[in-house]
């Protein structure tokens, strides 16, 4: 049966059962794949995928249930395990799904050129080899994937989906006789292979920095310096940010820190972060959500004021606050007014920092771990690279003390970011 079928076998089945509200989610993905090992083309293959997401909500109870097998029987014996779910969970009429309408989805690029692929990673090991001689590729993974789906619900949602994307995803390290970098990684989605992938996302800095990053020294002793997140780093640490004090589960146990700042400044002015799955630099975004509501991209921060929490529809329902119109990770943060160089200039001593490698920040934002793939700054030039280097601080006070935000951004297909410069953390060497 097709995805389609059974998504229509399984929501009839549910509503049989007695589920009063309920919905079948369907979907296949075809994943085609080149694997390179130690710099050689190692395998080639195509995988198939399926699973069928069933959700029964009877008597303010909620069952799930997740499959991957489309045959009825299997589809009679999930529709028996959600309602048994349901039974056996608490009572909570928080839990709710939303009357939708008849809508279809296609983007990027569900069709794959896997000989466009092929040349175009090709190509890539070709330029790592030509460009960054000392860089050792230890895998690559390159993939086009096409998902085909369904979504359908009891309140009459009905959302079809057909969609595809490449991604390429690198592991490498920089080598020059017996010494080595610490191994980095970069990666990038793109619907299109007309641009050569070394030119997308920020492939042609990360390989730099790994040659840059054989020789490395640790600062002097311990101060407060300035912090220059590369864009990854950046996204890495917004998200931690928002997680921390404005995510589904900060809010529905109460330890936010930001739990009474909606409509206020939490942050520098000069910070927008925008979580929008739409936009036409990202690869295949959300266009609906589990509950049956249709994505819409949304601000969380603007001009550093909280303008909405990152809740579900069931944290909202439990809180009374208004849910997130999207369920997606994808930030977009709005570019400064100065270029790199003219930040990095105006730093005195500080961090240009690729990687951080910490714990989960504490319930008031404070974090301490090593940054990693990292370069010293020193009256404005960026130095050689660190080892060992501790950073610590708190999310929203580093983001309180903003020194600048880049003009250069990097989009990888999943968010597009800046290079973010903040003053306030503890740097620690030896």
């Amino acid at each position: 049966m097709t995805a389609q079928e059974i998504a229509r076998c399984a929501l009839n089945k549910l509503g049989q059962a007695g589920a009063e509200a309920y919905s079948a989610a369907a979907h296949t993905v075809e994943k085609r794949e080149f694997n390179v090992d130690g710099g050689l083309f190692s395998l080639l293959r195509t995988t198939f995928d399926k699973h069928l997401d069933l959700v029964a909500i009877k008597d303010h109870r909620r069952g799930k249930v997740l499959i991957n097998d489309f045959s009825l029987e299997a589809v009679d014996e999930a529709v028996r395990d959600c309602l048994a779910s349901a039974q056996a969970s608490a009572e909570d009429p928080a839990w709710t799904l939303f009357a939708g309408e008849k809508r279809r989805f296609e983007q990027g690029a569900p069709q794959g050129d896997m000989e466009g692929l092929f040349n175009q990673s090709k190509a890539l090991l070709q330029t790592i080899k030509a460009d960054y001689p000392k860089v050792m590729v230890e895998q690559m993974i390159v993939t086009h994937e096409k998902a085909e789906g369904i979504y359908l619900n009891s309140l009459g949602a009905e959302y079809k989906t057909l969609e595809g994307e490449y991604a390429v995803s690198l592991m490498f390290s920089g080598h020059e006789g017996d010494k080595t970098s610490s191994f980095n990684g970069d990666g990038l989605r793109t619907s299109s292979l007309d641009k050569p992938f070394i030119e997308m996302g920020s492939l042609r800095q990360t390989l730099k920095d790994a040659e840059d990053s054989i020789e490395t020294t640790q600062p002097e002793g311990k101060f407060e310096g300035i912090v220059v997140f590369m864009p990854s780093c950046a996204q890495e640490v917004l998200s931690e940010l928002l997680s921390n004090y404005a995510g589904d589960g900060v809010i529905l146990e109460g330890t936010s820190q930001w739990l009474d700042k909606l409509g206020q400044q939490v942050v520098d002015p000069r910070l927008n972060i925008r979580l929008a799955p739409l936009d036409k630099r990202i690869v295949c975004g959300q266009r609906y959500m589990t509950d049956g509501m249709v994505s819409q991209d949304y601000d969380v921060i603007k001009d550093g004021v909280l303008q909405q929490f990152m809740v579900s529809s069931y944290v909202a329902n439990k809180t009374k606050l208004n849910r997130a119109p999207n369920e997606a990770g994808n930030l977009i943060v709005t570019p400064g007014d100065h270029p790199l160089k003219d930040i990095l200039a105006d730093i005195e001593k500080g961090l240009l920092v690729g990687r951080f490698s910490g714990g989960q920040p504490s319930s008031s934002g404070d974090f301490s771990g090593v940054a990693k793939n990292s370069f010293l700054i020193e009256n404005g030039q960026v130095k050689g690279a660190v080892s060992e280097t501790m950073l610590s601080g708190n999310l929203a006070g580093m983001l309180n003390q903003l020194r600048a935000i880049s003009k250069e951004t990097v989009a990888d297909g999943s968010s597009v970011m800046p290079y973010i410069a903040v003053d306030g953390v503890t740097i620690s060497g030896k």
